[in-house]
């Protein structure tokens, strides 16, 4: 059997009052917090992923502006090794109400708030996207080298 990592993206998404864009989900039967995240699909460039997910996932248009860095994870839950490659980006603006199957609502948190759902986080690589790009954590767009069609 091929092992078969999952490639994913997250977006950190702030705000000018310093609250950060999250999502309440269902996963494996819990009400979770999480950045807008998901699926790379097959032929779909990263970037474009991020915008899809965080669209999709919370009703806003994004555009991406930095690189955080790409972090591994292996959910106990199911046993899946994730590779989230994290983004920062610049709200644009709400577009629809209409969330994705599962999302139950998109909320402005500040760090304070998150901390205090720590428990109900859906990966220990929320609270830690959050605070490497508190921290400065940034590389260019660019380091992502993507077929140009």
């Amino acid at each position: 059997m091929t092992w078969p990592p999952h490639a994913t993206v997250a977006v950190i998404v702030e705000d000018d009052q310093g609250r950060f864009l999250l999502v309440e989900e269902l996963s494996h039967g819990q009400v979770v917090l999480n950045q807008p995240a998901g699926h790379v699909e097959e032929g779909e460039k990263i970037l474009d992923a991020a915008q899809r997910e965080t669209l999709e996932e919370t009703g806003w248009e994004v555009t991406p502006e930095h690189f955080l860095g790409v972090y591994t994870y292996k959910a106990p839950a199911n046993g899946v090794t994730y590779y989230r490659f994290c983004f920062s980006a610049k709200a644009l603006n709400r577009v629809t109400d209409e969330l994705d199957d599962g999302i139950i609502a998109a909320h402005w948190l500040t760090p304070g708030e998150i901390r205090s759902h720590a428990d109900k986080l859906r990966s220990p690589l929320v609270m830690q996207c959050i605070e490497d790009y508190r921290n400065g954590r940034r590389f260019p767009l660019d380091v992502i080298v993507e077929p140009q069609t």
